[in-house]
């Protein structure tokens, strides 16, 4: 049997995080290509957005039981069993197409599957950094699990498009399977510091029903908290609203090369962000972070609204992108220092509910809004096109640009309340430090 190393601290993290980016590469790979096979197979843009839609909804339906069995087990075998069970899911992926019997309803179950794992897996890492981590090098931790996060997004498309061509999908799958693996060898060969003394013996007597409870009620009762975490629900909403439309807004006056170029400048943005929270350590005032870079994502979405340009588009993207990293880490490192070690399971798996539920509605609602209400506002002959028209411009995609500049408004609205919310803007201060 592997005896787990006796690392201590960064070194931990750094090997636990070397094998979670491999992990989110291959998936990535696996996610791009699945894609592509999906609408080559079927022509159908359905069945192509389900598989987004099945990737989403088990994290939102189990994060509370899962956020309550990670605060009862130790994480580090949360996070083994669940990527052994994500592992096996794209092996049987890999099966099915190399037997030629892989269908579409198949990709939906293991999409579900690889999901529901997920939901168990994001809280037991999120919590477990506590753990590992010491107070003084948190943010920085942080700032590495957004870079882990941006290098597969900025890199899986462009790699997977490349093996597609030389491997296929089924040496894509088995590539996936093989991250897995390395990541899978990485977590059975360490120990987390600490670990085993953090359960208190009460969890594993209490009710499972009371201690998901609890979490809530463990956020509810601290009112700059629960500010923080309807603030980031709120602005997710948002993101997932410029996710769904940047692509028709951008192909209405320019070319899907220039989208290409936009996109991966925004991926260039996220990246550098993510470096710069990893190097330079903005732990003071946390929350002042939040605020700045919110308002200056509000501003960029506005900015991509105003004018049919890909240069200033390009630089919306980049803007935008560069500071959510820095947000994530900022609201992560908070909820750590705030959150004690034996509820940070339940406190991050609703974090994960909550927020994760702001995308399928952002997707559900934004389509329609576009086609039905401000695409026809912003038409030649629309009832806007002599006011607002004549600032931003009528026709094809006109109407979402306009809800690109409602949607920057509003986001930089938000802020300012947020600011103004002294709960939330004093959070650092009122609240102890857990740890």
């Amino acid at each position: 049997m592997i005896q787990p190393l006796a690392a201590r601290g960064m070194q931990v993290f750094i090997l636990i995080w070397l094998g979670q980016v491999a992990s989110l590469t291959g998936s990535g790979l696996t996610n791009f290509a699945l894609g592509v096979w999906v609408y080559q197979s079927t022509g159908s843009v359905t069945q192509f957005a389900l598989i987004s839609l099945f990737a989403t909804i088990p994290r939102v339906i189990i994060s509370p039981l899962a956020g309550a069995l990670v605060d009862r087990w130790q994480r580090r075998w949360v996070m083994i069993i669940a990527d052994s069970g994500a592992g096996i899911s794209t092996l049987l992926l890999f099966l099915l197409l190399a037997t030629n019997k892989l269908e579409i309803w198949h990709i939906y179950l293991v999409t579900i599957a690889s999901a529901s794992f997920s939901a168990f897996q994001w809280p037991a890492y999120n919590a477990a950094i506590t753990l590992i981590v010491p107070k003084k090098q948190l943010i920085r931790a942080n700032g590495m699990i957004e870079l882990g996060e941006a290098l597969p997004q900025l890199v899986s498309p462009v790699l997977a498009g490349v093996l597609l061509a030389n491997i296929q999908l089924q040496g894509i799958i088995m590539t996936d399977f093989i991250s897995f693996l390395f990541c899978f060898f990485i977590l059975i060969s360490i120990q987390f510091p600490h670990e085993k003394n953090t359960i208190p013996k009460k969890i594993a007597k209490s009710s499972l029903m009371k201690e998901i409870v609890y979490g809530s009620q463990y956020v509810f009762q601290r009112k700059g908290l629960l500010g923080l975490l309807i603030f980031s629900a709120v602005t997710d909403l948002g993101l997932g609203v410029v996710q769904v439309l940047i692509t028709p807004l951008v192909l209405s006056f320019a070319s899907p090369t220039a989208l290409g170029s936009i996109m991966s400048i925004g991926g260039i943005g996220m990246l550098m962000g993510s470096l710069v929270i990893t190097i330079y350590k903005c732990e003071q005032r946390a929350i002042n972070s939040v605020f700045i870079f919110q308002l200056l994502g509000g501003l960029s979405i506005l900015v991509a609204g105003l004018k049919t340009s890909v240069k200033l588009s390009a630089l919306a993207a980049f803007l935008f992108f560069f500071g959510w990293p820095i947000i994530n880490s900022s609201t992560r490192f908070i909820f750590q220092k705030k959150v004690s070690s034996d509820v940070q399971g339940r406190v991050f798996a609703l974090i994960g509910g909550v927020t994760g539920i702001s995308f399928p509605l952002a997707y559900l609602v934004a389509g329609p809004l576009a086609d039905r209400v401000f695409e026809p506002l912003m038409s030649a002959n629309g009832l806007l096109a002599e006011s607002i028209g004549q600032i931003i411009g009528v026709g094809t995609g006109r109407g979402i640009a306009l809800m690109f500049v409602l949607m920057g408004l509003v986001t930089m609205l938000i802020t300012i309340v947020g600011y103004y919310y002294s709960p939330l803007r004093r959070v650092e201060k009122e609240l102890p430090d857990a740890m």
